[in-house]
């Protein structure tokens, strides 16, 4: 019997992303990218915020919805290959992206135009394109 296959690479992490809790998410995502990473994404200078929103302490802002989108992907690229592959295309210059990097639309760009433009660059890194 052939496996099935979701239609989206990223579904599962979509999922997720939605339904736990942020501390769970922020917990993973630092396992994934590291705490440095994770923290520019969440717009915060110093590590030990980090720990304080692992430890349940809600972010402030718009820190959420960055960090979950950055979940999403990382967690898909994590699952495609390895960690530090996700690392690399979060902080490399993205052709898919007009050679902007992952990491800095994610933290100071507009959601609303830049998270769908970073789930095709993920999709299309996936699809090897």
């Amino acid at each position: 019997m052939d496996a099935v296959t979701l239609p989206r690479p990223d579904l599962a992490a979509h999922r997720r992303s939605v339904q736990a809790p942020l501390a769970e998410i922020v917990e993973e995502l630092a396992q994934i990218l590291g705490k440095k990473l994770t923290a520019y994404i969440g717009g915060v200078k110093d590590t030990r915020v980090i720990d304080r929103w692992i430890q349940g302490v809600e972010p402030y802002r718009d820190a959420d919805r960055r960090i979950r989108l950055a979940y999403q992907i990382a967690k898909t690229l994590s699952e495609h290959d390895s960690g530090r592959v996700a690392q690399a295309w979060f902080i490399g210059l993205n052709p898919e992206l007009g050679d902007r990097t992952p990491i800095r639309l994610l933290r100071e760009a507009d959601l609303e135009k830049a998270g769908p433009e970073l789930l095709h660059a993920m999709r299309a890194f996936l699809a090897g394109g």
